[in-house]
């Protein structure tokens, strides 16, 4: 995901939104860290679940990371609260779908984490796993581009 982030982040550019949409624990602050760095923007990217919105600015002269976490909104009224700066940087929103996809060009991402063999709770054996030595579980991500900005633009 992180992998993913990167090679999105050298791509975007000012006026630039992102939707991510995807379960709990899919990937979607990995691939917002991973943009911001291809963006070289100053971090750490942390979730923004207890701030709604956090701004990144640029180290290298580009455009500000703007992460915002709409898990918590109820409407595109109060996303229009926090006041982004949608023009002159690039809009990450977590959560987003059906409150920022109201302008004209938008990138979504849908992140699919499939469910493997959890283990039933109290299980001892799984409460010992080093997780630190898990394997890294495969994701599916869905990237479409709507609106004229992505109308030929190749990632």
């Amino acid at each position: 995901m992180h992998a993913l982030g990167v090679r999105l982040g050298r791509v975007l550019r000012a006026g630039d939104l992102v939707i991510l949409t995807g379960p709990l624990g899919a990937g979607k602050t990995t691939l917002t860290r991973g943009i911001g760095e291809g963006l070289g923007v100053r971090g750490p990217v942390q979730s923004p679940t207890f701030v709604l919105a956090r701004t990144h600015p640029s180290l290298v002269g580009g455009a500000p990371l703007v992460h915002v976490d709409a898990y918590r909104l109820a409407d595109a009224g109060e996303l229009d609260d926090l006041d982004l700066d949608f023009e002159r940087s690039v809009v990450v929103a977590e959560w987003g779908a059906g409150l920022v996809d109201t302008r004209g060009s938008w990138l979504e991402l849908v992140i699919e984490r499939p469910l493997g063999d959890a283990a039933p709770a109290g299980d001892t054996e799984a409460e010992d796993i080093d997780w630190s030595e898990a394997p890294v579980e495969a994701r599916r991500v869905t990237i479409t581009g709507t609106g004229p900005r992505w109308a030929e633009e190749t990632l």
